[in-house]
C-alpha cells in the first residue's frame, strides 16, 4: 500500500454506488484491512445498508472461514502464527470465489470461522443465487504476495486505522481470552502486529479507503 493515497468513502456512499451495479452479474466487493481495523463491523453495516435499499441483494463472505485447522497448523509449527497468510487455505478460498462469481447454483454453502472455539465450521452460511452484491471481508484480500495476488474483485476497499490505534484494539480484544498481560502482549507483538505491518506495507491500492 505504501504511500499511495486512496479516496475516502463512507459506508452509505459505498452502498449507493454498489446498489447501482449492473444487473445480471454478481458483483464482488473486497473489504480488506489489518487486524483490528473493524472489517466485520463495516461489512455488517454495508450489508444492512444495501439490503435496506434493495432487500436480499447483499450478503457477506468472511475470509476467516478458510483458516487452516490446528490439526494442520500444529504439526507444521504454525500454530503461534495463526492468522498469518500461510495459515489460510488460499487456494480453496480462490476456488470458492470463482464458484460464487459464476453464480450458477441455487445456493452455495460457505464456511464460517467460530472464534469461540477457534474452528471453521463448514457450510455454516448459505449464499443464495439472488444475492448480487457479495461483500468479501478479510485481512489479505489485496495482498501482493504469492497466491493472494490472484484474487479478483469488482470493487476494492481498504479499511484501516493508524498503527497505534490498531495495537490498542488488538490488546483489548485479547483481554477477553483469560490470558495474562504478558501473554496478551506476546500475541499482539509477536503475531498480530506482524500481520498488521505486512498488510499495511504489501497490499495493493484499493479503489476506496474507509478510516475507522
Amino acid at each position: 500500500m505504501g504511500d499511495v493515497s486512496m479516496e475516502l468513502i463512507s459506508v452509505e456512499s459505498l452502498a449507493e454506488r454498489l446498489v447501482r451495479s449492473p444487473a445480471g452479474k454478481r458483483h464482488l466487493v473486497a473489504l480488506a484491512g489489518p487486524p483490528g481495523a473493524g472489517k466485520s463491523t463495516i461489512a455488517g453495516r454495508l450489508e444492512d445498508r444495501l439490503n435496506a435499499i434493495e432487500p436480499g441483494c447483499a450478503a457477506v463472505l468472511p475470509m476467516d472461514g478458510y483458516h487452516l485447522d490446528d490439526w494442520v497448523l500444529v504439526p507444521r509449527g504454525l500454530r503461534p502464527r495463526k492468522g498469518a497468510p500461510e495459515t489460510f487455505d488460499v487456494a480453496g478460498f480462490a476456488h470458492m470465489l470463482k464458484r460464487l462469481t459464476a453464480n450458477e447454483e441455487p445456493e452455495i454453502a460457505v464456511p464460517v470461522f467460530d472464534r469461540s472455539i477457534e474452528i471453521a465450521r463448514a457450510g455454516a452460511r448459505m449464499i443464495p443465487q439472488s444475492v448480487r452484491v457479495l461483500i468479501v471481508e478479510g485481512n489479505y484480500l489485496l495482498l501482493e504476495h504469492d497466491a493472494w495476488r490472484t484474487l479478483a474483485f469488482d470493487t476494492t476497499v481498504m479499511i484501516s486505522a493508524d498503527r497505534d490505534t490498531l495495537r490498542d484494539r488488538l490488546v483489548a480484544r485479547w483481554k477477553d481470552h483469560n490470558l495474562t498481560p504478558h501473554e496478551i502482549l506476546a500475541k499482539v507483538d509477536d503475531n498480530d502486529m506482524l500481520n498488521v505491518d505486512l498488510i499495511l506495507s504489501r497490499s495493493r491500492p484499493a479503489d476506496w479507503l474507509i478510516q475507522t
